[in-house]
């Protein structure tokens, strides 16, 4: 399995001879990568903000890749002891399957991915599978048209189960990455905007944010345009 291998074993105590570093990337998603929900989110969106918004949505997400693209060849990184983490990519026995078959559909943040796995990085099984298969049942529930007879109540009632299925994805990966990242390793996050998994990591592994931190944390004051599901 890509996420397991003889490097995951217990990162050991607290007290830590080598620091455990986590480079934390918000991204948007694209429709690409949203997979089967990217057409069901794109209409949606494009209904609520209008086609020229729209564009400049999909404009902003590819200025967003290119600054992580310049971000990921400027790192001085030792493949070796460096760990991928990927939002929706879940724990089984065909990650860099999924890696390959997204970064053939076009997906640049896939791309990325098998960039640096190529050059030796290990690519992590991040998420739990029952959990992303909720959320993806919840979605489509929220993105199907006829759900528009929903009354408020119903509707807020799975809005507000998306949010608690959000914060146990969050936790899941969180606790993956204190499982794994053992000391003197490096891990590389990529994860939706709207998560936000520091409350739950370790207070040993030092966490970096060089595109800013996620909306979902406190410390962000502002909240930008909606992603769609996470």
């Amino acid at each position: 399995m890509s996420g397991t291998a003889k490097r995951d074993q217990e990162p050991g105590s607290h007290a830590l001879t080598e620091p455990r570093a986590l480079i934390y990337c918000p991204v948007i998603h694209s429709v690409v990568d949203l997979g089967a929900l990217g057409k069901p989110v794109q209409s949606a969106a494009r209904t609520a903000l209008g086609a020229e918004a729209w564009r400049r949505r999909v404009h902003t997400v590819d200025q967003m890749w290119n600054e992580i693209e310049r971000l990921i060849e400027g790192m001085d990184l030792n493949p070796e002891r460096t760990r991928l983490y990927q939002d929706g990519l879940p724990i089984c026995e065909h990650e860099l399957d999924i890696v390959k078959e997204m970064t053939y559909k076009g997906s640049r943040n896939h791309r990325i991915l098998l960039r640096l796995h190529t050059r030796g990085a290990l690519l992590m099984g991040t998420e739990s599978a029952p959990l992303l298969l909720q959320e993806y049942n919840l979605a489509k529930r929220l993105l199907d048209p006829g759900q528009g007879a929903l009354d408020g109540d119903a509707r807020d009632a799975l809005q507000m189960h998306a949010r608690v299925l959000l914060k146990a994805r969050d936790r899941f990966i969180a606790e993956r990455i204190n499982s794994t990242l053992a000391p003197g390793d490096l891990g590389i996050l990529f994860l939706g905007m709207l998560h936000d998994i520091t409350p739950w990591l370790d207070p040993d592994i030092q966490v970096a944010y060089p595109l800013g931190t996620p909306v979902g944390s406190d410390t962000v004051a502002a909240q930008p345009e909606d992603e769609g599901p996470h």
